[in-house]
């Protein structure tokens, strides 16, 4: 986990807030199915109130991401059916959610469903050479933009030189 993501995603030390955060990080992406918000670090932080109502905190990938609301409406639904009926989500936009708060496990997801993850920031203070995107399907660095939107806006298209295959790629921001 790089240090971004840990800025990012702060799991809770109290027992019932980290079983609301778990909760909570059950709801996948309505556009990527195949990662949840925690994968994709869409999901900030929970907090339970004095009065036992809760507060869940979303960054969306971008600041008019259509999908925030069904993710929010996801929450709302998976935290009443396990006894929390009293659930606030606010949309934080700072920091700006970037792509160094996925996951790797998010990362394989992606891969795995044909879209190209971005490789995360280094740390170390080395700085990374980017060859080129690699395609999710065949591995090759052989592509090309296509578009600089694809299915979302969070990705651009993207053609493999090699299979000839299109795919999204996860933009880097």
């Amino acid at each position: 986990m790089t240090s971004l993501e840990k800025v990012a995603r702060p799991r809770p030390a109290d027992a019932t807030e980290l079983r609301i955060w778990n909760l909570a990080a059950t709801v996948v992406d309505p556009e990527v199915p195949v990662v949840t918000i925690e994968d994709l670090g869409v999901l900030r932080r929970v907090e339970l109130t004095e009065d036992g109502g809760v507060v869940v905190e979303l960054t969306p990938t971008y600041s008019g991401c259509p999908a925030i609301d069904a993710m929010r409406d996801d929450v709302v639904s998976v935290l009443a059916e396990a006894g929390y009926p009293d659930v606030r989500v606010d949309v934080v936009l700072a920091p700006a959610w970037t792509t160094d708060w996925i996951s790797q496990s998010g990362r394989d997801k992606l891969k795995a469903y044909g879209i190209a993850p971005p490789a995360p920031r280094r740390t170390d203070g080395k700085v990374s050479l980017g060859l080129g995107v690699q395609c999710p399907r065949c591995g090759s660095l052989h592509t090309r933009q296509s578009s600089r939107f694809g299915s979302t806006s969070c990705k651009a298209l993207f053609i493999c030189q090699r299979c000839q295959e299109p795919f999204d790629y996860f933009k880097e921001h």
